[in-house]
């Protein structure tokens, strides 16, 4: 099964606008959610009334711009963002002075999730990846049996060692504590095409993650062509509660 999902949904008008188009052309499954955001509000009615599954995209690097009014909310997300952004491994160090802050940030994107939808989110992921981060993985913020994105899926030779070896240990944590894809891609680069027939080839045999972002032209101009809607065609696609209901340890 293919899991095509449209991330950042709710950033702004034309992440949201454009997540919709190819919804509605049959290019996408699911959405991720940002909330907090300018187009959060509206893009939940969407969602809701055009029965779209949307997920929790956490955000711990993109300023809150929805007008909220809690100085404290901003001010934690600040310090988690210039944390997270300092370097490309700060992600992986586990921050015990910061514990309080991610715990409230999270739960305070949760709630405001559940207030918009009027439900908790189908799956999680995170702006940028930074859902796996040490401190919620190890704190233990995203509830055991949430359907959470796995990291990114990489061959042999397409990374150093230490870097597969990192992937796949979180992928481990991943796997036993929550209901994941079997892999997880982005569209890009979309030039190489024999790489996505590839992906779209694999998901005959197991669940894979498409990860798209409409709000770019080009990946927009590819999900609405019918080049891509062929290459799609005749494979299995749903999203994350088809990925639940095949999996027996959790029900939706």
């Amino acid at each position: 099964m293919l899991i095509i999902t449209a991330d950042d949904w709710g950033k702004n008008t034309a992440a949201t606008n454009n997540s919709l188009l190819t919804f509605k052309n049959d290019g996408i499954t699911s959405v991720s959610s940002m909330v907090f955001m300018k187009d959060s509000e509206r893009a939940s009615e969407l969602a809701l009334e055009n029965e779209i599954e949307a997920g929790l995209h956490l955000n711990f690097s993109q300023a809150f711009d929805g007008g909220i009014t809690s100085e404290r909310l901003m001010d934690f997300q600040l310090r988690l963002a210039a944390f997270l952004e300092k370097n490309r491994y700060a992600a992986m160090v586990y921050h015990p002075f910061l514990k309080k802050e991610f715990e409230y940030v999270y739960m305070a994107q949760h709630a405001e999730f559940v207030r918009l939808y009027g439900m908790p989110p189908v799956h999680i992921n995170g702006h940028r990846h930074k859902h796996l981060c040490s401190n919620l993985l190890i704190d233990g913020l995203m509830p055991k049996g949430s359907m959470v994105r796995r990291t990114f899926t990489f061959n042999r030779g397409e990374k150093n060692g230490f870097n597969l070896i990192y992937r796949r240990l979180i992928d481990r944590i991943i796997e036993n504590k929550y209901v994941c894809t079997n892999s997880f891609f982005s569209i890009m680069p979309i030039k190489k095409k024999e790489r996505l027939l590839k992906i779209i080839n694999l998901s005959m045999g197991s669940a894979v993650e498409l990860m798209v972002h409409p709000e770019r032209e080009e990946e927009f101009n590819f999900l609405m062509s019918d080049e891509y809607l062929h290459m799609i065609s005749g494979i299995e696609t749903g999203n994350y509660k088809s990925l639940c209901r095949k999996n027996r340890k959790y029900e939706v």
